[in-house]
């Protein structure tokens, strides 16, 4: 009983660390923006012609880094990929499903 205990114990202490692993870059924080999400972030303002665009979101995959971006006083959201070549998609309104 006493070794299954030991045991239990020394899996939720690695669960535990292993959670400090795990990158959240769902939330936007005080963390300066990576290079994928800057050149979303520059082509979204380019698309909407407003300075006023915040991260929401980012998610880093092979294929590229989806960012979500919010614009303007509404917090309009608005969807970039940005590719490892330094490009990126065109930015789509997802308010008003891809329209500008």
């Amino acid at each position: 009983m006493l070794t299954q205990t030991l045991r239990f114990s020394a899996a939720a202490m690695m669960l535990t660390a292993l959670a400090g692993c795990v990158e959240d870059s769902g939330s936007a924080g005080t963390a300066m923006p990576s290079a994928a999400e800057q050149a979303c972030l520059r082509a979204i303002t380019v698309e909407t012609n407003n300075p006023d665009v915040r991260l929401s979101r980012s998610s880093f995959s092979q294929a590229g880094t989806e960012v979500i971006a919010v614009v303007g006083p509404q917090d309009a959201a608005w969807q970039c990929i940005a590719y490892s070549d330094g490009t990126t998609s065109r930015p789509m309104s997802l308010t008003n499903e891809g329209t500008l």
